[in-house]
């Protein structure tokens, strides 16, 4: 592989834009360059996590999910390119099942926290939120390979599971939701 990377500035973003794959540039706040910026984020916020001692299992998974972002920011940079595809939902779905089947079924909703490796997928499982909004509001305008948007939204499932798998590895148990106690209403 050449040096692709040599150079690190160029100077031509200074006027606001950027570049995708290819002669296109567009401001660096359209919904395209979001969409990417928060898909570059999970996958920041899931190299944080792979920092933290994880059960070895958890860490392969969590470092081929960082390779599918990369192909999902490609996809996003080549609007002809499709990268994800519906293999790769279903596989998300088999690990969520794997992953799940081990765990108590859930009474209550559970709060963000825990042992701090759960913690960090937690932050995980929402900046991938957030990446899916993006998604959603470039689809609306752009439309997107369906399986795109199917993989991030199975990606925040698989991210909750292993926020609670991460707990019980840590000997913590999960924190849940204490519903308010409400006066009725007279």
């Amino acid at each position: 592989m050449a040096d692709r990377l040599t150079r690190i500035y160029t100077r031509r973003g200074d006027d606001g834009t950027t570049g995708l794959a290819g002669p296109t540039r567009l401001p660096k706040d359209a919904a395209r360059i979001e969409a990417i910026g928060a898909v570059d984020e999970l996958n920041a916020q899931l190299g944080v996590l792979l920092a933290e001692p994880l059960p070895e299992d958890i860490a392969t998974l969590i470092s081929e999910l960082q390779h599918r972002l990369f192909d999902l920011g490609g996809e996003l940079a080549m609007p002809d390119y499709q990268a994800i595809r519906a293999t790769q939902v279903t596989a998300l779905e088999e690990a969520i099942d794997r992953y799940n089947g081990t765990l108590a079924p859930l009474k209550e909703f559970i709060l963000p926290g825990g042992s701090r490796a759960a913690a960090l997928c937690h932050v995980a499982r929402t900046v991938c939120r957030r990446a899916e909004r993006r998604l959603v509001n470039l689809n609306r305008d752009e439309p997107l390979a369906p399986s795109l948007l199917h993989f991030v939204n199975r990606l925040s499932d698989l991210l909750f599971v292993l926020c609670r798998v991460l707990n019980r590895a840590a000997g913590r148990q999960d924190a849940y939701w204490k519903k308010p106690d409400r006066p009725n209403p007279d």
